[in-house]
């Protein structure tokens, strides 16, 4: 029974590992193809920068919890103390730039709501 635990919480790590890779790398040519788009279309385009922006660091936080996820399965798998404190530190790490990635993604999402508003505003005048 052991052994079925095992292998089943080692089969998930790997599929939370893969979760965070491909959404990270879905997320890099979809940010890269916009950006080729609105660089096409010019700055007046469908898809402004902050928006790609935002996409993009949406889909980073969210593979960067995939792959903690998949570092917390792989260490709870009769772990050492050098595993554990190895997690402990990419645990770290991960929450430090996910922390700073909310707080960048806020702000921005701040400026566009403000600036559709403005838009809105000027419209409504026009």
């Amino acid at each position: 029974m052991e052994e079925i635990v095992y292998q089943v919480i080692r089969v998930l790590g790997h599929v939370a590992d893969a979760c965070g890779g491909v959404v990270i790398g879905y997320a890099i040519i979809r940010a890269a193809v916009a950006f080729v788009l609105n660089v096409v279309r010019g700055p007046r385009g469908d898809v402004p920068q902050e928006a790609i922006r935002l996409n993009l660091g949406r889909s980073l936080a969210l593979g960067l919890e995939f792959q903690l996820a998949a570092d917390v399965l792989n260490t709870a798998i009769a772990p050492s103390w050098e595993q554990v404190a190895l997690l402990a530190a990419i645990a770290a790490i991960r929450t430090f730039l996910n922390y700073f990635l909310s707080q960048e993604l806020e702000r921005a999402a701040a400026i566009e709501a403000k600036q559709r508003q403005q838009a809105a505003v000027a419209t409504s005048n026009a």
